[in-house]
């Protein structure tokens, strides 16, 4: 069960890494897709950058499951040793 949700953390750091990296992206390309002088690509950065927020903060999430379940194994190990 421990290692289900080590499994389980480690995949939603990187799927977060992964959300992370498309939405730098957006925002790397944000000035370009808009028409060159307008206030488009700037407001179109708005999205990427509140998405770049909440895959960092899954992220976050994730490394905490994946901590959690390290100082249970060891709890565990310590208690059998």
């Amino acid at each position: 069960m421990i290692n289900n949700t080590l499994s389980l953390g480690i995949q939603g750091i990187q799927d977060g890494m992964a959300g992370m990296e498309n939405a730098a992206r957006k925002i790397a390309r944000g000035g370009v897709d808009g028409p060159q002088g307008s206030a488009e690509g700037v407001g179109n950065l708005a999205e990427p950058l509140i998405e770049m927020t909440l895959y960092e903060r899954s992220v976050e999430a994730s490394a905490q499951v994946v901590k959690t379940a390290d100082e249970t194994l060891g709890t565990l190990l310590d208690i059998r040793a």
